[in-house]
């Protein structure tokens, strides 16, 4: 039996590397398999949005064979752990999760989480923990109002020296655990964008962070608090949104 480390597989252009790392999966590769590639020609966000993913942006999927999933945690623990490993590289309070799947830079998108599951007949196959992160490839100009690259923060930053930190954050993500421990929650509310702004729909209140089942909770004015698990969320006086489906 061989101890090497499952492959990282390295692309100059690919589709996508969730397809690409679908497809190893399906051909046999071992939990921990990675795909990395310089440029997507068809990447994709939730709901299958088109994910622009030129040159100067980190593109990389990882394999998990988890017995079992908590589906709606894990792009929770896959932020959290990427979010982590960025404040090695960018200090103080520039960095943010916005639920349940962008990673944030001074209140703009830089980077998703999108998680995909396989099944066979009754049974979880494998998931796909994919990472999309704007390093240094400025966005399109009709996006930059809402979304930015670390480059911005960091000019020194680039994919190649993320690309292998990234891997092993993903890595690292126990796709089979259970509900968010108190720990866990702890370590997400120092990162929660959405925590204590004002929302409009689908619940009116202010965000009032994560219950142990990944829920979004929204204190409502009458003092109560509801746990959102599906709809859109508005932001009290603006026009953006934020999809609640973590994973697929």
């Amino acid at each position: 039996m061989s101890d090497a480390a499952p492959a990282i597989v390295r692309l100059p252009r690919v589709a996508s590397t969730m397809d690409a790392l679908h497809e190893l999966a399906q051909a046999g590769a071992p939990a921990g398999t990675a795909v990395v590639a310089e440029e997507q020609t068809a990447g994709r966000g939730s709901r299958g949005r088109v994910w622009t993913s030129p040159p100067g942006g980190l593109w990389v999927s990882v394999l998990a064979r988890p017995a079992s999933a908590g589906l709606e945690l894990l792009s929770l623990r896959a932020g959290l752990a990427v979010a982590e490993l960025l404040e090695r590289y960018v200090a103080g309070p520039r960095l943010g999760l916005k639920w349940p799947n962008d990673l944030m830079l001074d209140d703009r998108k830089v980077g998703g989480i999108l998680c995909e599951a396989r099944w066979q007949g009754a049974g979880l196959a494998w998931v796909v923990i994919g990472l999309g992160l704007n390093v240094t490839n400025a966005p399109p100009p009709a996006l930059a109002a809402s979304a930015t690259h670390l480059a911005r923060a960091l000019p020194a930053l680039t994919p190649a020296g993320l690309a292998d930190p990234a891997v092993a954050a993903l890595r690292a993500v126990d796709a089979a655990a259970g509900p968010l421990s108190d720990e866990e929650r702890a370590r997400y509310a120092a990162w929660d964008w959405l925590r204590g702004r004002a929302l409009e729909a689908p619940v009116a209140g202010a965000a009032a962070g994560l219950a142990a089942d990944g829920a979004l909770l929204v204190r409502r004015k009458d003092g109560t608090t509801a746990a959102v698990r599906a709809g859109t969320v508005v932001l009290a006086g603006t026009s953006a949104t934020v999809d609640l489906r973590p994973c697929s």
